[in-house]
């Protein structure tokens, strides 16, 4: 492999003569062999926003010469747009600041903006990585910074279009199944009738809450750090220059970004971040409990409950020909798991780190991104590979209501709790319904029991 000699402050190495990156990249990979996962791709995007918005203004206020600034725009819009990808080779387990990624980055963008005013990569003439991508920035500053841009951009544009479409199929569900009777259950046993369309709507609602939940996060994580450099002070970043990038990172990604209150929580700290992972927590549980709720409902086909058809997607079974298995809710209940376990490490990494900086921003980084990742490929797939596709089994579902004791439940007011007790015992015992047994008893007129025991009139009004 041909290489080229770099050198810094701890002295010179060989690095891939073809490689982007440079000696603090491969010194960061040296070090860090721990896990083979790279930064997501979210954040790179992001990362080399901050960069292109951070040389643009520099060139625009005359703090880097006009042909430096638009050949670092050039690189970096290229690196946002995924073509280098294969150049960030840092591993996430690295310097908790995420130093080793933000010099990635800028050796990346420095060689290649050198290669595209004709000079060699390695040699940081006339392009330098500090000097010229990293100027008016800290690591300490723009990781956050770009955190921020990549967690607002991933719930705007993925996270909460993908859960307000699945949340739009459990509406439709819910009005399309308003006229199916079954029975309800509580702890797993038989309870009191109701309508499939009420079960579904409490999913939707779970959904919209959900979001709702995410929307609120919105605020803190459009404040951004940048301008607070090393420690929050602003030292090298001229006021001009933050509020520049800022601006144009609002223009380059249509959401509103503003400055940090203080910057000096917004490198201390990652609440921000621990509060969106709650969040998401939180969408976790909900699709968890949705996602078995649809398994329960489809068990079978004939010795469970099923009241719910899902969609056939696969053969389900290497040994039992036939078998079919509902696969989209067992996926999306493996990736809420991971979600639920991602958040206990950014929690840690939230309260990790003394004084002045957060020092497990890549973990958090890592977990939060691939955790929005996640729900919203798992929310697209329940919707589009199994919600509308759900056919409910009117009949089953109906054929379940008269067998329950817990009919009884409606005559209670009339007859009283212990009486009505009595004759929920004596039909588990002898196998009749509730029903017929009152009717045997003649406990009250027929027309009158057929009012009461109408299963529609106990699921209430819709």
């Amino acid at each position: 492999m041909k290489t080229r000699s770099e050198k810094d402050s701890l002295g010179t190495k060989e690095v891939p003569a073809d490689a982007y990156y440079g000696i603090q990249t491969l010194r960061a990979v040296e070090n860090f062999p721990v896990s083979g996962w790279r930064m997501p791709r979210r954040f790179l995007r992001a990362l080399a926003l901050v960069k292109k918005c951070a040389a643009r203004v520099n060139g625009d206020l005359g703090f880097l010469p006009k042909n430096i600034s638009d050949a670092l725009v050039q690189a970096a819009t290229e690196t946002a747009d995924g073509r280098w990808d294969e150049q960030f080779p840092v591993d996430v387990f690295q310097t908790g600041s995420g130093t080793s990624t933000n010099m990635n980055m800028n050796e990346v963008l420095a060689n290649r903006a050198n290669e595209i005013l004709g000079h060699e990569k390695g040699t940081n003439v006339p392009v330098h990585p500090n000097d010229h991508v990293n100027k008016g920035q800290s690591s300490n500053d723009v990781v956050p910074t770009a955190l921020h841009v990549a967690a607002l951009e991933g719930l705007a544009k993925d996270v909460v279009p993908a859960l307000g479409t699945l949340r739009e199929s459990l509406r439709e569900k819910a009005k399309a199944f308003n006229d199916v009777l079954k029975i309800g259950r509580t702890h797993l046993q038989d309870a009191v009738p109701m309508r499939l369309g009420q079960e579904f709507s409490g999913y939707a609602s779970q959904v919209e809450h959900g979001i709702a939940r995410l929307d609120g996060c919105r605020k803190h994580l459009a404040e951004l750090a940048l301008g607070g450099t090393a420690v929050g002070t602003g030292l090298n970043a001229e006021p001009r220059f933050i509020d520049g990038v800022i601006r144009k990172l609002g223009e380059e990604t249509g959401l509103p970004f503003v400055g940090a209150p203080s910057r000096f929580e917004a490198l201390a700290a990652r609440d921000a971040a621990v509060e969106t992972s709650g969040a998401l927590k939180t969408v976790a549980v909900s699709l968890t409990k949705i996602a078995n709720d649809l398994r329960w409902l489809s068990s079978g086909p004939r010795c469970g409950l099923g009241e719910i058809e899902l969609p056939s997607l696969q053969p389900g079974s290497s040994i039992m020909p036939g078998k079919v298995n509902p696969v989209i809710p067992e996926a999306v209940c493996m990736a809420a798991a991971w979600v639920i376990g991602a958040d206990a490490g950014i929690a840690v990494g939230g309260l990790s780190g003394n004084f002045e900086l957060n020092v497990m921003q890549p973990l958090i980084i890592y977990n939060l991104l691939w955790s929005m990742t996640l729900l919203t490929n798992v929310s697209r797939l329940l919707t589009e590979k199994c919600v509308k596709g759900i056919k409910a089994n009117k009949e089953t579902a109906n054929g379940y209501i008269e067998k329950s004791l817990s009919m009884v439940t409606a005559l209670a007011p009339k007859i009283g709790y212990d009486k009505a007790a009595e004759i929920a015992k004596e039909a588990g015992r002898s196998g009749k319904t509730v029903r017929d047994l009152c009717r045997e008893k003649k406990i009250l007129p027929d027309d009158e029991l057929a009012r009461i025991l109408d299963p529609r009139g106990m699921t209430g009004p819709g």
